[in-house]
């Protein structure tokens, strides 16, 4: 009988201390916010005509990558610059992205590319997006969701006061990061820093890599080169970092047209130059996942996860 009441004891004890025991698994959210992106986009149909949309092979694709977003049922919405094509004006606008990409226009929150400013001040694109676009005098902004912060950059750089090391959007960046410690950080731009496609890297962007690598920066996404491209975790000098490291996306596959590859670079790892698609991203307490989603009839796709640097 001793033994008995003995057993039950240990196993009562064993039980709560079981309930106490701290949990070694990842946090996370009740609902992961779901990120789509993707920039260069829109064809201009007050020029070329509504025939346009959708009927040539390798352009104007706009219609097909708006079906992926709608089913992709997001939160967010990242137009990654060069949303309207080719001088982007009010009119163009509001004939062509107001009715593909503009159907999700109350949760987007865009950057200009340089088609924007053919237009003197880009002032077609901030008449469209009004202040979803931030300051017009300056098309950068900050906003968080989560446990997220989101940083929007204006890679204009004659437009806004250059993008060097102390130029007013640098020191604007530097300032924001310092006030986010402890966020997972997610910034976008439209030229990218890192790519294979004709463009090409452009060191323009160097300093607000460095502030971002600086504040353990997770994702950068980037457009201008059409194509696909995701590179591994990598310093501001494009040497692999995997341990603290920035993701880049190159997504560029909105709708437009396609670039081909000129010279790998290093630490390229995903890359496709013949598929329009989005990029779905899915932000989480403790990480993320990314899965290239392309149009209908297109096999190319890309996925897979990772932890937030801010852990």
């Amino acid at each position: 009988m001793r033994t008995s009441q003995s057993a039950i004891i240990l196993i009562g004890l064993a039980t709560l201390l079981g309930g106490l025991a701290p949990s070694h698994t990842p946090p996370t959210t009740s609902h992961a916010l779901t990120v789509v992106a993707a920039g260069d986009i829109t064809c201009d149909t007050t020029a070329l005509g509504s025939s346009a949309e959708d009927k040539s092979g390798e352009s104007c694709h706009m219609n097909a990558t708006a079906q992926l977003i709608a089913a992709a049922h997001p939160d967010l919405v990242l137009p990654l610059g060069d949303e309207q094509y080719q001088a982007a004006t009010l009119d163009a606008f509001r004939s062509s992205y107001a009715k593909t990409w503009g159907r999700f226009l109350a949760i987007t929150r865009p950057v200009p590319g340089n088609h924007e400013y053919v237009t003197p001040g880009a002032a077609g694109y901030f008449g469209y997006f009004g202040s979803r676009a931030g300051d017009a005098s300056k098309g950068y902004y900050s906003f968080g969701r989560g446990r997220w912060h989101f940083v929007a950059i204006n890679a204009n750089c004659g437009e806004i006061g250059g993008c060097s090391t102390g130029s007013p959007e640098e020191k604007w960046l530097k300032a924001d990061l310092a006030e986010h410690t402890g966020s997972c950080i997610l910034a976008y731009w439209h030229q990218p820093r890192f790519s294979s496609g004709p463009h090409h890297s452009d060191p323009t962007y160097a300093a607000f890599w460095q502030d971002l690598y600086a504040a353990h920066a997770d994702i950068v996404l980037n457009g201008h080169d059409h194509d696909y491209e995701r590179f591994g975790p990598q310093d501001p000098n494009g040497n692999a970092d995997p341990a603290r490291g920035i993701r880049e996306f190159v997504v560029g596959t909105g709708g437009r047209s396609h670039y081909q590859f000129t010279r790998i670079e290093p630490n390229s790892e995903a890359r496709s130059g013949t598929t329009f698609g989005i990029l779905v991203l899915h932000l989480q307490d403790h990480g993320y996942n990314w899965e290239f989603q392309p149009e209908p009839g297109k096999t190319f796709t890309d996925h897979g996860s990772a932890r937030c640097h801010a852990l």
